[in-house]
């Protein structure tokens, strides 16, 4: 009986086909999450965008060598889109040093800047950023894909070249360590 439900494996397999409105129909079905999940790793919705695009073109240039978990392309994007946002941020980093290493003359931030930047950041999604960026790559790719994506354990082990033990080993002192830095920067 045909359903007429094409499910993400068919869609992929005629993506990887070179059919561009299969891939199109995959960029149309992960983008949003795709730029959530950015949006928690860099530092605005300019950068999201950025990193967002740059993960499917990833997902295009190595269509021959993306790995399904549960039967879609969605975790190996996470995990990609991860890595890509720690390279814009290193990046974004190094400009700020060279940026803030120039003379400049003295002026203050006006209220209403304050009040935006403020806005903008949010003491709250400022502190999960910070406590993501230091754990290792792997270990925030494990709790991206389980805590926040709700993956499995074993798929994410899977996707990230992991057994199962170690993998529920390493997410634990993640969290441990998230909760540490979360709990000393509110303090």
């Amino acid at each position: 009986m045909d359903t007429g439900v094409v499910s993400e494996v068919e869609v992929w397999t005629r993506a990887c086909a070179n059919d561009g409105r299969a891939f199109t129909s995959l960029f149309d079905t992960h983008r949003d999450r795709v730029f959530r999940h950015v949006l928690r790793l860099v530092d605005n919705a300019h950068d999201a965008e950025e990193v967002t695009s740059a993960s499917f073109l990833e997902l295009w240039r190595r269509r021959a060598s993306v790995i399904l978990v549960s039967d879609s392309v969605l975790p190996w994007l996470l995990v990609t889109a991860g890595h890509i946002a720690r390279n814009v941020s290193r990046g974004t980093r190094r400009y700020r040093i060279l940026f803030d290493s120039l003379p400049r003359a003295d002026a203050t931030a006006d209220a209403e800047q304050i009040a935006v930047a403020h806005i903008e950041e949010g003491e709250s999604v400022g502190y999960m950023k910070a406590a993501m960026k230091m754990l290792k790559p792997a270990d925030a790719s494990l709790v991206v894909l389980v805590v926040l994506e709700n993956y499995a354990v074993t798929e994410a082990a899977t996707l990230l070249g992991l057994s199962d033990g170690a993998a529920r080993t390493r997410l634990h002192r993640a969290k441990g360590k998230i909760r540490e830095q979360l709990t000393e920067a509110r303090a």
